[in-house]
């Protein structure tokens, strides 16, 4: 469903990136109940919708703010790289001022990209799990990612990875990709926020007779 409105221009994209957050906390649901022992079934899908979508739908609001203002900052940043450029000098300054334009401008959005990226992993299972408010989840997720920071990035890495060998035939594996990520991210907040088990009650010692 959100793949076929991201097919529509801009307002899609919106949709898309307002409803992801809707999506992913529906796989949350299923994993959560699937540890409990509850079986897994096709409406955890749409769990997300029943189980606090507005705060869910909040999330997504600010993923697509935050893409805007990380849009926004880096073409700053890179026109300002540019025009220096061109005011230095002649046409070979101007080219190297639109080349480093071009590239302090991606590299600009790049770590802003990042940083949004680290304060939506969590969000949604913050929100849909423990009640979290939208920009509380957001930093709780943010403070989580970088306070695992190795973990995160060889985690960003693998899943880069993955995302184009599931590419490879013809998008199928993506079918397969995107339970699999589910499951990592149940796992990695379990593992974060979750209760830790119990230690088993201590045996008594035997008492020498």
């Amino acid at each position: 469903m959100l793949f076929v409105l991201g097919l529509v221009p801009l307002l899609g994209w919106a949709v898309v990136l307002i409803g992801f957050p809707v999506m992913v906390a529906g796989m949350v649901l299923g994993c959560h109940d699937q540890a409990a022992g509850r079986p897994l079934r096709i409406e955890h899908l749409f769990a997300g919708l029943r189980v606090h979508s507005g705060n869910l739908a909040l999330v997504g609001v600010f993923y697509l703010l935050g893409g805007l203002i990380a849009g926004f900052v880096s073409a700053i940043i890179g026109g300002g790289a540019a025009l220096t450029g061109y005011v230095v000098g002649a046409l070979a300054g101007l080219g190297l001022g639109l080349i480093s334009g071009v590239v302090l401008g991606s590299m600009v959005f790049s770590i802003l990209w990042v940083l949004l990226i680290t304060a939506l992993w969590f969000a949604a299972p913050l929100v849909v799990l423990r009640d979290t408010p939208p920009l509380d989840a957001m930093k709780l997720s943010l403070s989580a990612c970088f306070g695992n920071f190795g973990a995160f990035v060889l985690l960003g890495v693998l899943i880069y990875v993955l995302i184009w060998v599931a590419m490879v035939p013809a998008g199928l594996g993506v079918l397969v990709l995107v339970p699999v990520l589910a499951g990592t991210l149940y796992a990695s907040y379990q593992d974060i926020f979750g209760t830790p088990p119990a230690l088993p009650a201590p045996s008594d010692a035997p008492t020498a007779e």
